[in-house]
């Protein structure tokens, strides 16, 4: 019996870790002696793919390859998978590879019946930014407390939002995009707005003022081509084909690499939605969805606090849900220590050491492997290209053997496809018809401009009823100054004469004699007889 097959060697040891008796995706062969060993094939369990893993490496060593390797063998499997896809070139799972010396040779060496084959695939984009199917988020099925943790709120301004959010839902105005809340936001402060939550604790001009700039900041980001309709439904990710694969969705991020406050916001949303939509199912023979992010660092350098600690509780409880998660990055450190000790599957392609920093790196990996047989910084400064140290759980979930892998090669095509294919099978798709077009319908935004509009309508034609009055009553004013200062016309000829000093006397005396005889007359006197 030679030393390979020996059960009680080293390498018969390990190999042994990796004899399960369910469904398992084949990794490779074993490394040992400075051979690789057909006979001894590297495994992880299907049913344990919803424990999360990791794929690390230095750049060119062959992690993205391992990402499609598994990705392919997952969707043979019937479970569908999301690759985000940052560099742009893991397009080609949709087509077939292309045999040549290279893959005919690594196929020889593992023992694997090579055939080149494409995996049914969908493209999407964040937003419309890109080549894909737009991928879309209401501000109201965004929620608040993810809102206010991407925003980096505080705890009152996080409850303030949470008002406002009630506000408009009670009130009928919906938050589809990011104007619709600043204009939410911009109405509760304003003098037409403000004594709307005077009853339930009232917004302070300071904490909108804290809301308005980090909403700007967050659209300088991309953001706004994220926030709008119509919504995408995260139950798209979960399909088959009509042949039982997987269907592989493949998020196409090359134009937001320099976004990634929108790449990792859109991280926390999905998997938020995910979470609360699908049902507790506990262990399961295989996983109901399998995610792929590549470039993992993109994702937490410069991250907020929330948004590590979200990070990490969906790690920790997602899997509950037949959800699993792998990281594709450069180092193990990439990852944050409380989502790595979450990740029970690790493939660890070569590493350098060409500084003291690297060093350093290298002897923190070996660090987080099981102990071994191997002298692993030295396997890991030697591994070549498709070759790997690998431990994954097994049926039983305890930790494999770490074992020295060369991986197998990928069936579909090793590089993106053509722009112009991609386009096609992005409009060729049954969903792009449904959310290739944005929708502006009206919402908060437009509700709030007419009232406002309406108002100062109103106010304006109030003011001019205001002005008229006053100019009607200073016009009568003017008038009436006018007629007591105009010249009185020349009297008649009678007005002449009764006016004058001897009709006046004339009229005196006359009256004087009539008066008293018609006294007399009156009380009985008699006149005086002269």
């Amino acid at each position: 019996m030679s030393e390979s097959t020996d059960p009680a060697s080293p390498a018969g040891q390990i190999a042994a870790g990796y004899a399960f008796a369910g469904p398992a995706l084949d990794l490779g062969a074993l490394l040992w002696g400075g051979a690789c060993r057909p006979d001894l094939q590297i495994r992880i369990p299907l049913s344990m793919l919803n424990r999360h893993g990791l794929v690390a490496g230095a750049t060119g060593t062959g992690k993205t390859k391992t990402l499609q390797l598994v990705a392919e063998q997952l969707s043979a499997n019937g479970v569908p998978v999301f690759l985000a896809d940052i560099k742009g070139d893991v397009s080609g799972i949709s087509v077939p590879g292309v045999a040549n010396e290279k893959v005919t040779g690594r196929a020889a060496d593992v023992a694997q019946e090579w055939e080149a084959t494409g995996f049914p695939c969908e493209f999407y984009a964040l937003g419309g930014i890109g080549t894909g199917i737009p991928v879309r988020a209401t501000v109201t099925g965004f929620g608040p407390v993810l809102m206010s943790k991407v925003l980096q709120l505080n705890q009152t301004q996080e409850q303030s939002l949470g008002l406002i959010f009630h506000y408009a839902d009670s009130k009928g105005l919906e938050l589809i995009d990011l104007k619709d809340l600043r204009a939410v936001v911009a109405f509760l402060v304003s003098d037409q707005g403000k004594a709307e939550l005077k009853g339930i604790g009232g917004l302070s001009t300071v904490t909108a003022g804290v809301i308005l700039r980090a909403l700007t900041a967050f659209e300088q980001q991309g953001a706004g081509e994220f926030f709008g309709e119509p919504e995408f439904d995260t139950s798209e990710f979960l399909r088959t084909s009509a042949d039982g694969r997987g269907l592989v969705s493949v998020l196409e991020l090359p134009a937001v690499q320099d976004k990634p406050q929108l790449f990792s916001t859109f991280l926390m949303w999905l998997l938020a939605d995910l979470y609360a939509d699908l049902p507790e199912v506990g262990d399961v023979e295989q996983p109901k969805l399998v995610f792929f992010f590549d470039e993992a660092h993109l994702l937490f350098n410069g991250a907020s606090k929330a948004f590590l600690e979200s990070i990490t509780q969906t790690v920790r409880l997602i899997r509950s849900k037949a959800i699993g998660i792998f990281f594709v990055t450069q180092t193990p450190k990439d990852v944050p220590a409380d989502v790595l000790a979450q990740l029970g599957n690790r493939v660890q392609h070569a590493l350098r050491a060409f500084t003291p920093d690297d060093a350093k790196a290298l002897k923190a990996t070996v660090k987080t492997f099981p102990n071994s047989p191997y002298d692993l910084e030295e396997l890991l400064t030697g591994l070549g290209t498709g070759e790997a140290v690998v431990t994954v759980l097994s049926e039983n979930g305890a930790p494999t053997p770490v074992a020295a892998t060369r991986l197998r090669a990928p069936q579909s095509r090793m590089g993106p496809v053509e722009p112009a294919a991609l386009e096609q099978a992005v409009k060729s798709s049954p969903l792009y018809s449904r959310y290739a077009e944005a929708v502006d319908r009206e919402s908060a935004y437009e509700k709030i401009s007419a009232e406002q509009a309406a108002a100062e309508a109103q106010a304006e034609a109030a003011a001019a009823a205001a002005a008229a009055e006053k100019q009607a009553k200073e016009q009568a004013k003017e008038e009436q100054k006018t007629a007591r200062g105009a010249p009185k016309p020349d009297p008649s000829l009678a007005e002449q004469v009764v006016g004058s000093g001897l009709f006046r006397s004339l009229a005196r005396s006359v009256g004087t004699q009539l008066g008293r005889e018609i006294s007399r007359s009156l009380f009985g006197t008699a006149k005086r007889r002269r």
